[in-house]
C-alpha cells in the first residue's frame, strides 16, 4: 500500500446501497482529506453517484461485481453464495491481501462476521471475535464488548475481550492504562456467574496495561464509570439495543411536550440552544461503527440504516484506529497476557511438584 491508506468499501451494503454509501465517503473525504477509497459492486449504480462529488471521484477507484450480499441473508447462504464475488467479500479480501487498510460495510451483520472469519481468520489463541461500540457517557465516551458476535462466553474469552478492549480504548482514546470493568448484576465480588467471577479473578492477576476496577452494572455503562465495559454478546446487545431504544423514547418525549401548548413552545424557543446540545449529544451518527475485534484485519461494521453522516463517522473511526495500530497493540498484550499465564502454570506445577 502506499503512504495514503486505502479504504475498501462494501458499496452495495446497507438500506440505501451506493447512494448513501457514496454520500458518506465523501464527508468522511472532507473530515481525513488524506484517504483513497476503494467502492466496490455495481459500477453501474457506483459511478452516477460519484459524479456528483468530483472531489471524492478523484480518490476512488471502482471495483465492479453484480453480486451483493442481501440484508436478510443468512450467514451460511451469503458464504455460499457470495464468496469469492460479493461486494462484501471482495472489500474483506482487499483488506487480506493489503490493497486496503480496512474494510467498511452496512450490510448484514451476521454475513460479515462469518465472511471476516473465513477470509482473514482470527489472530492467534483468539476463539471468537468480539464486536465493540464507541458508546457515549456522561464522562466522555468508552468501549463496550461484545454487543453481538459472540453469545456465552467462558472466562478466558471473557478475558480476551478485555485484553483487546483495552488495546482498542488506547488506540481510540489515546489512554495509557484504560479502567476496565466486567458487566454484572452487582459488585460485590460474590455476585454473578461463575464465568464473570473467573474472568475477574484473572483480571485482578494480569500484569497489562489496563487497570481493572472489578464489576460493573448497567447504570455503570452511561455514567462512564470506567473506559472498556466488556461482557458476552447476548447481554451486550440487549443493553445496546435497550440503550438506543431508550435514546428515541426520550427524545419523541421531549417532542411530544414541546408541542403540548403554547407556553411549552415558547419555552422551547428560549431554551432552544439547551436542546439542541442535547440532540448533538444523543446523535447516534457520531458513534455509528461496531469495531470487529480478534481478526487478522481492520473490519468496521456501520448500521445498516446510518444515513451519510452516519456512514462517515464509520469510516473515519476505522481510519483512526488503523493509524494508531490496533492490530499490533492487541497482537502485543495478547502475546504479553499467554505469557504471564504460562509463567503462573509452570510455578504452579512446580510448586506441585
Amino acid at each position: 500500500m502506499s503512504n495514503v491508506p486505502t479504504i475498501a468499501i462494501d458499496a452495495m451494503g446497507g438500506d440505501f446501497g451506493p447512494e448513501v454509501i457514496v454520500a458518506g465517503c465523501a464527508v468522511a473525504r472532507q473530515r481525513r482529506p488524506d484517504t483513497r477509497f476503494l467502492l466496490i459492486g455495481d459500477e453501474a449504480l457506483i459511478n452516477p453517484e460519484l459524479d456528483k462529488f468530483p472531489e471524492l471521484k478523484k480518490i476512488c477507484e471502482v471495483e465492479h461485481t453484480d453480486v451483493a450480499v442481501r440484508m436478510d441473508d443468512k450467514p451460511s447462504q451469503a458464504l455460499r453464495k457470495g464468496r469469492w464475488r460479493s461486494s462484501m467479500w471482495l472489500a474483506l479480501d482487499a483488506v487480506r491481501s493489503d490493497r486496503a487498510a480496512l474494510a467498511v460495510s452496512a450490510g448484514n451483520t451476521g454475513a460479515l462476521m462469518a465472511m471476516s472469519k473465513f477470509c482473514l481468520r482470527t489472530l492467534s489463541g483468539i476463539e471468537r471475535p468480539a464486536i465493540a461500540a464507541i458508546w457515549p457517557t456522561l464522562r466522555g465516551e468508552s468501549v463496550v464488548l461484545d454487543v453481538g458476535a459472540t453469545i456465552g462466553s467462558d472466562a478466558n474469552q471473557l478475558v480476551d475481550f478485555a485484553v483487546m478492549g483495552e488495546a482498542m480504548a488506547r488506540a481510540v482514546f489515546g489512554i495509557d492504562r484504560p479502567t476496565v470493568g466486567l458487566l454484572n448484576i452487582g459488585v460485590e465480588e460474590v455476585k454473578g456467574l461463575e464465568m464473570i467471577k473467573d474472568a475477574g479473578r484473572i483480571l485482578r492477576n494480569t500484569d497489562l496495561p489496563m487497570k481493572y476496577a472489578g464489576f460493573v452494572e448497567g447504570n455503570d455503562i452511561g455514567k462512564g464509570t470506567v473506559d472498556v465495559v466488556v461482557t458476552e454478546g447476548f447481554t451486550g446487545n440487549i443493553a445496546l439495543k435497550t440503550a438506543e431504544g431508550t435514546a428515541r423514547q426520550m427524545a419523541e418525549y421531549l417532542r411530544s411536550s414541546m408541542s403540548r401548548s403554547i407556553l411549552s413552545r415558547i419555552g422551547y424557543i428560549f431554551a432552544k440552544s439547551a436542546f439542541d446540545t442535547l440532540r448533538a449529544k444523543m446523535d447516534p451518527r457520531k458513534v455509528n461503527g461496531g469495531v470487529f475485534l480478534g481478526l487478522n484485519g481492520i473490519v468496521i461494521k456501520s448500521h445498516g440504516g446510518a444515513d451519510a453522516e452516519g456512514f462517515a463517522s464509520a469510516v473515519t473511526l476505522g481510519r483512526d484506529i488503523a493509524e494508531n495500530d490496533l492490530l499490533q497493540k492487541i497482537t502485543e498484550d495478547l502475546e504479553r497476557y499467554r505469557q504471564d499465564q504460562d509463567l503462573t502454570t509452570k510455578i504452579a506445577g512446580d510448586i506441585a511438584s
